[in-house]
């Protein structure tokens, strides 16, 4: 196989793949209110947007695996920015449509009006979203200071905060009480889990060994 037909394979599978969990994402919430859209509150609305925004990223950990196991002169770059913004959009739209709700349901402003949404024994929970999402943000800064040697950290927070929002979702995921899109996400958590030990324990190894 030549080099443009692994890069074009490379490209149709990245976006593919983002078209296609993004469909599924969809799909669970839109059959969840009956494919009825009309008047619906921003407390039925705002659940797809985290959805959303963990199933793209978890397509980009997935496509930079295979990418750099692959075919790492595949040029993703289109790929990656409008997918990115998309996340940017969907992580913000996912508290900031509930913060507005509450805050005009007389409530408040963040983080009380958001930790009031839910069971006291699940607050925590719910600051796990809020620390996770500034991690993501500080992940929007690579444009400037992905060339500083302290950026892995910043990509290693994103690493931690996947794992956090994947756990936050099944607590209070509204759509991950029961039903099949439950094994699918735990789909993307063994598979994001797999790529994480992959990428961290021969760095973990390799660190014992120089201490010995």
């Amino acid at each position: 196989m030549n080099r443009f037909a692994t890069q074009r394979n490379a490209k149709i599978f990245a976006w593919s793949l983002s078209i296609v969990v993004s469909f599924i994402a969809f799909y669970v919430w839109a059959s969840g209110v009956n494919w009825k859209f009309n008047g619906l509150s921003l407390y039925i609305v705002f659940p797809i947007f985290g959805m959303l925004a963990f199933s793209v990223m978890w397509s980009h950990y997935i496509v930079s695996f295979l990418g750099k196991t692959y075919c790492k002169e595949a040029e993703l770059g289109v790929y990656y920015k409008v997918t990115g913004y998309v996340v940017l959009l969907s992580i913000l739209m996912h508290p900031g449509l509930l913060a507005y709700q509450r805050f005009k349901d007389g409530f408040g402003l963040p983080e009380g009006s958001l930790t009031s949404f839910v069971q006291p024994n699940l607050r925590w929970v719910v600051l796990l979203g809020t620390v996770s999402l500034l991690a993501f943000l500080a992940f929007e800064l690579q444009r400037w200071y992905r060339d500083r040697s302290w950026w892995k950290y910043i990509v290693s927070l994103n690493d931690i905060a996947m794992i956090a929002i994947f756990y936050h979702a099944l607590r209070l995921g509204t759509y991950l009480h029961g039903g099949w899109f439950v094994f699918v996400w735990y789909f993307y958590g063994l598979t994001l889990f797999l790529i994480l030990a992959n990428k961290y324990i021969p760095k973990v190894i390799k660190s014992m060994q120089k201490l010995d």
